[in-house]
């Protein structure tokens, strides 16, 4: 199955404008073949401690625009967005998974940021997705994390054997790239599955983002990656390429819990 990453900028709080810039890149997506496609993290108005301005209930604009292009295009979208929760009114920032059926899962970000206060505005997520892509007869388990997420082995250790694809979102800031860049390769290595690691570009006030999207396999290969500019990232990934990495190298059955 192809799968891309959408590199991306975004218009600071401004939904509507980036939604329409991010739409000619999703649809580049779909023609290379993609059926899984990822945006960044609050990937229509950036990474906004005012959720008050930028947060909206389940279904609304920015998660139905994620379910109008997987429809239009017959593939999988994921992007993050910041929404308020039904059941308690606290804003999270939620990886929201549409599928071309329509049908919406969720994964809110279980480690908000707390270097920047984004756990003063943004409740921490507590249950685990997975969800099963499919698509011209092949099938991928993806789970999704968000960005700082990334820093954090167990969560993923946790979900290993469910999974052959995470995808990760991001707004990682230039400082701190190389971090961002060492650590998607260790979780591929450290669970045997491919990652997909989106981050955006552009600069918003002092914060500087390079991108350094990629594509990891399995066994830590970098398939494709990307630096500095909008663009587009597509890559051939198969569960059989992770299976096949497990059986030669079983490592995950050494595992002490």
């Amino acid at each position: 199955m192809k799968v891309a990453a959408i590199q991306h900028d975004i218009v600071w709080e401004d939904a509507e404008r980036t939604r329409k810039n991010v739409a000619p890149l999703i649809a580049q997506a779909a023609v290379a073949g993609a059926r899984l496609i990822v945006l960044t993290e609050m990937y229509a108005t950036g990474f906004s401690m005012q959720p008050e301005r930028i947060a909206e209930h389940p279904g609304g604009a920015n998660e139905q625009f994620l379910v109008d292009q997987a429809r239009e295009h017959g593939s999988y979208l994921v992007g993050s967005i910041a929404q308020w929760d039904r059941a308690d009114g606290r804003a999270r920032n939620v990886a929201v998974v549409a599928q071309p059926s329509g049908e919406v899962q969720r994964y809110a970000k279980i480690h908000p940021f707390s270097y920047v206060g984004e756990d003063k505005h943004y409740a921490a997520g507590t249950q685990f997705l997975t969800v099963d892509v499919v698509a011209n007869g092949e099938s991928l388990r993806v789970s999704p994390f968000v960005c700082y997420d990334l820093r954090f082995a167990d969560e993923f250790w946790a979900r290993a054997e469910l999974t052959d694809i995470y995808v990760v979102p991001a707004n990682w800031p230039e400082p701190r790239r190389e971090h961002w860049r060492t650590l998607l390769r260790a979780r591929a290595i450290e669970n045997q599955a491919y990652v997909v690691g989106v981050n955006r570009v552009g600069t918003v006030q002092n914060d500087h983002y390079v991108g350094d999207s990629a594509i990891v396999d399995p066994a830590g290969l970098v398939l494709v990656e990307a630096s500095m500019g909008e663009t587009v990232l597509v890559a051939d990934v198969t569960a059989e390429r992770v299976a096949n990495v497990r059986k030669r190298f079983p490592f995950l059955a050494d595992r002490r819990t």
